[in-house]
């Protein structure tokens, strides 16, 4: 049996002549959807896979499904003959568009063996001449494949090594995800083996000597590792000295290295080709020069040997020389060394004669931490988790290293100007940016953020504004806006005649993703409100960021929400700072203007207009006229706008001040230094209720009953609880997986709640007579998908927000997230869902 090592992320061209088994290789060493076949996508767009004529639209489709895998990095397999070099370019220039390596495989099952089998096929009429053609083509083929810019070629001879041949998936070289550390990655070193010597006795090495007293090796006695960043040679005193003690550590386990552009340039000396002599590689020439053939050849090799980046902790860190933009991370192609080794440049040059760069880390918006070097920095400064560790060692500035997982930085400083560089260079340049500075960048444009639970959630620019614009005008301060909660989907649409919307439908969603139990908790009708308490501040403000109370008001609230957290002793247990999910009564605290312009005007409208009119038709009727049905019509609609008046008037009643304001609390989001995602729903509601115990007037109860998703008795007795609310004036309630934050069997994310409303409430969502048996069957069409998916992202993007707070992450950080929950609610969804 014959192993076939591809790497794990790649595009693997099978070549083969028809009838040489493609299909039925790729189906037995592939997963059923890694291999997009063109005989597939011939039948697609032509319902014939046989269909010559649509060989052309056939390949577009194949070539956009593979480019889509590709993108979202996944091995992909073409299934096509690929017998002529003309066919094989086209996919050779997709692997590098997008960073992966093209692998051909082979099948030369031979000729008569493809004759013999196109000849008992029905749907193939070509005959022999043709396989035969084709043949020779393959033949030819075979010889260049390597010079076409396939990484690797595997020829498979014959039916039994076809058969018998297994693949072997293999990693890139740059993924050492399974390599934890910890770490000290040190910046460009230059030959400053004095320096280097003493940040590694800073960071607790103990260097290694051998019988000459040169440094070969250092161990860390808690088994913490080095990561050079490379440059590790040339303008300093001692190369030869740095690359022995790297080489050495490298070669012991005791440290990783990837290479700089000095290396890959002395790299190419060593191997006698013709490159500019100059920054410092004609020093380290003629250090090599005076030593032995060996060390010059483990010189080559080790340089030779590095990989253009590494990705390590699980894809939470990325060291690349000059760094390495999110794209490009885990990816090969000489696109990428070249970024990885040189960064972005404009192809022009300074004043200096030094080539421009392009700012790649200011529009970095990766979740892995990159450390990098090449172009140095007078201070050390994070930018968008992103750090350049390159502070002129060599030019007399400092060698800096970053400990990791910590993310703290030493710094020693030089001994010497060991260098004069082209640029000046001084350490008393640019200020780091502050923990609490908020740049444009961070928020405008299309952009990407980065959650632990959902991965990638999109922004686009034209939402992006919008939030800009809410913000920058309404908004309260941002230190205190460390959330925004997210919409909430309606419950799948009931079949029931008079219903729009049922718990059973809740029950059923989540019994089918798994979730056994689940919570009904009452649904306040007033507003989502999040409050963030500080022991001397703080803020109340809504789904957008403003302010519910004029500042005085506001201090009042805090101040009476402050006094009974500690008479719960809150304070003591979850500490001074929390930060709490709520819902605001009543509706009329920030729906005022709403009520009065919209809901109370249309039910005024109704009240004078349709006694009016049943009367006359009343009298009409009592005159023989025949008004019967339309009489009736018009009682009904007489009723659906009383219904209507008196649902709205159930969610406002005056206030004076806080007189009459309630505050339902039911999540803490976070207190100090601490999320609480992962608590069930019952410990929050817990909490909710010793507020409620020790300041009943501010704060309300919310009831709540938990639920067997699997028990009919349960999701009965849940149903008729959810009919009891509803009948008195209730909203409704939410359902949420009692669990909390929950994953499907699959790993999916689950909703975090489904909202199911009463027949009632619903009346001021979608109109007084909705429940006319028209309006309803209309209204049963309406498509919840984009809603569903809206609620999703949001509720990753708040959570990703609070998990940044409680890290104590910067200002910035934690404001992206949270004006990205904003700019989402720019996406066209049905409002009343």
């Amino acid at each position: 049996m014959s192993e076939i090592h591809i790497p794990e992320l790649s595009l693997v061209v099978l070549i083969g002549i028809s009838g040489s088994g493609k299909s039925t290789f790729a189906e037995r060493a592939f997963g059923p959807f890694e291999a997009v076949s063109s005989d597939h996508c011939r039948g697609l767009v032509s319902g014939d896979t046989t269909d010559q004529a649509a060989t052309a639209d056939a390949f577009d489709l194949l070539y956009y499904l593979v480019g889509k895998r590709l993108d979202r990095g996944l091995l992909t397999v073409v299934d096509a003959t690929n017998v002529t070099r003309q066919a094989r370019a086209g996919l050779v220039r997709l692997a590098r568009d997008h960073d992966v390596l093209p692998a051909a495989i082979v099948l030369d099952v031979g000729t008569e063996v493809a004759v013999a089998r196109n000849a008992a096929r029905r749907d193939r009429s070509f005959g022999a001449g043709v396989v035969r053609r084709k043949a020779a083509d393959l033949r030819q083929s075979i010889r260049r494949l390597k010079k076409e810019g396939f990484r690797s070629v595997h020829v498979l001879h014959g039916v039994e090594e076809i058969q018998d041949a297994t693949i072997v998936r293999d990693r890139l070289l740059t993924d050492r995800r399974d390599d934890h550390g910890p770490f000290d990655i040190i910046g460009d070193v230059h030959g400053c083996l004095d320096e280097l010597l003493a940040m590694l006795a800073e960071l607790g090495y103990d260097v290694v000597t051998d019988g000459d007293g040169l440094a070969v090796d250092a161990v860390h006695p808690e088994g913490r590792r080095v990561v050079f960043v490379g440059d590790l040679v040339d303008r300093g005193p001692d190369t030869v000295g740095v690359l022995r003690l790297a080489m050495g550590m490298t070669s012991a386990g005791h440290a990783l290295a990837v290479p700089g552009n000095h290396e890959d340039k002395l790299a190419r000396a060593l191997d006698g080709r013709r490159v500019q002599i100059g920054h410092g590689l004609e020093t380290t020439l003629a250090e090599l020069s005076a030593q032995p053939d060996a060390f010059r050849s483990r010189v080559h090799d080790w340089c030779r040997g590095l990989v253009s980046h590494l990705i390590l902790d699980g894809g939470g860190l990325v060291v690349a020389h000059a760094g390495l933009k999110e794209a490009y991370q885990g990816r090969a192609s000489g696109r990428v060394r070249a970024f990885a080794l040189y960064g972005d440049t404009t192809g022009q040059s300074d004043e200096y004669g030094l080539p421009v760069r392009l700012d790649w880390a200011q529009q970095y918006r990766g979740s892995a931490l990159v450390a990098y070097g090449h172009t140095p920095v007078p201070r050390l400064e994070w930018v968008n988790n992103t750090i350049c560790l390159d502070t002129g060692c060599v030019f007399g500035g400092r060698l800096s290293a970053l400990r990791y997982p910590e993310r703290t930085t030493v710094q020693v400083d030089a001994t010497a100007v060991h260098s004069e560089p082209a640029r000046p260079f001084t350490i008393s340049d640019p200020v780091p940016r502050g923990d609490d500075e908020l740049r444009l960048d961070d928020v405008v444009g299309r952009h990407v953020v980065e959650t632990g639970t959902l991965g990638r959630v999109s922004v686009t620019a034209e939402n992006a504004a919008g939030a800009l614009e809410v913000l920058s005008r309404y908004a309260i301060a941002p230190r205190l806006m460390s959330y925004l909660p997210p919409t909430m989907s309606p419950v799948a649409t009931s079949h029931r005649p008079d219903y729009l919307e049922h718990p059973d439908e809740a029950f059923s969603t989540f019994a089918e993703q798994g979730v056994g139990e689940v919570i009904c908790e009452e649904k306040h009708m007033g507003s989502r409100a999040v409050i963030h308490l500080t022991p001397d501040d703080g803020a109340v403000y809504t789904r957008t960021g403003r302010s519910f109370f004029a500042p005085e008001l506001t201090a009042t609230l805090l101040e009476r929400i402050r006094a009974a957290a500690s008479a719960a002793g809150l304070d003591a247990e979850l500490g001074d700072r929390l930060l709490l999910d709520a819902e605001l009564l009543p509706w009329s605290v920030k729906a005022g203007p709403l009520l009065r312009e919209h809901f109370a005007p249309v039910g005024a409208a109704a009240r004078l207009a349709l006694p009016a009119e049943v009367r006359a038709l009343e009298g009409a009727a009592g005159r023989g006229m025949d008004v019967g049905p339309l009489l009736e019509r018009t009682r009904s609609r007489l009723q659906d706008a009383l219904g209507y008046d008196r649902a709205w008037q159930r969610y406002a009643w005056p206030t004076d001040g806080l007189e009459g304001v309630q505050l339902a609390i039911f999540q803490v989001l976070a207190a100090d230094g601490a999320s609480f995602a992962d608590r069930d729903h019952t410990w929050h509601l817990g909490i909710a209720d010793r507020l409620v115990d020790a300041d009943p007037a501010l704060f309300r109860t919310t009831r709540r009953l938990v639920v067997d998703t699997s028990n009919d008795e349960s999701r009965d007795a849940g149903a008729r609880w959810w009919l009891e609310l509803t009948a008195g004036g209730g909203e409704g309630m939410v359902v949420k997986p009692l669990g909390n934050l929950v994953r499907t069997r699959k790993g999916r994310l689950v909703q975090p709640g489904l909202k199911v409303r009463g027949r009632e409430y619903l009346r001021i969502i979608y109109g007084p007579d909705y429940t006319e048996p028209g309006n309803l069957s209309r209204l049963r069409d309406r498509n919840l998908g984009r809603k569903r998916s809206l609620a999703l992202r949001e509720y990753a993007l708040g959570l990703e927000a609070v998990d940044r707070l409680v890290a104590g992450e910067p200002l910035w950080r934690v404001h992206e997230a949270v004006a990205a929950v904003l700019a989402l609610e720019s996406e066209p969804v049905d409002p009343r869902l």
